[in-house]
């Protein structure tokens, strides 16, 4: 197999990288980049654990190809916060009102979040679960996280 050469913008540095033409994104995350903040869970698309922002927009990078997102922004959890190592609102939010358990699921959630807020910067509970609808948690049942997204949304807004 041939390695391509792709040029990735991830969390704000200029990254340049040879990748097997069939590696997916996730892998080559986490694997070429060492950023093993975006974990991998079904494999398939479902779960959204390998959830990372392509431009601003959440997508699964389990089901993306490595050279597909050439010349584009990635922003994984590791690039929420801010560079001083300041959580973001998002984060301080999880972390404020147990929306994680095992951690596992947190990373994609975070960033599909952090999406959501964006576009709806006051979500209802029916407009925050059909948000976070493609992340899947085995472990909280999902009213901390449902709380966690009302107050990030609280502190976007004290904030701004």
């Amino acid at each position: 197999m041939t390695d391509i050469a792709i040029t990735l913008t991830v969390n704000g540095v200029v990254r340049r990288v040879e990748t097997p033409g069939r590696r997916l994104l996730s892998d080559c995350l986490r694997h070429d980049l060492g950023l093993t903040g975006t974990h991998v869970g079904c494999e398939h698309g479902v779960c959204g654990c390998c959830t990372v922002l392509l431009d601003g927009e959440p997508v699964r990078s389990c089901l993306m190809l490595a050279a597909t997102a050439d010349g584009h922004e990635i922003t994984t959890v590791e690039g929420l916060a801010a560079p001083d190592g300041t959580l973001s609102p998002v984060q301080r939010a999880f972390a404020e009102c147990h929306g994680l358990q095992c951690g596992f699921c947190t990373p994609g959630f975070l960033c599909t979040v952090t999406a959501l807020l964006r576009d709806n910067p006051a979500p209802t509970d029916e407009e925050v679960l059909e948000g976070v609808s493609g992340n899947l948690c085995r472990c909280t049942g999902y009213q901390n996280i449902v709380k966690s997204v009302h107050r990030a949304a609280e502190i976007i807004a004290e904030e701004s």
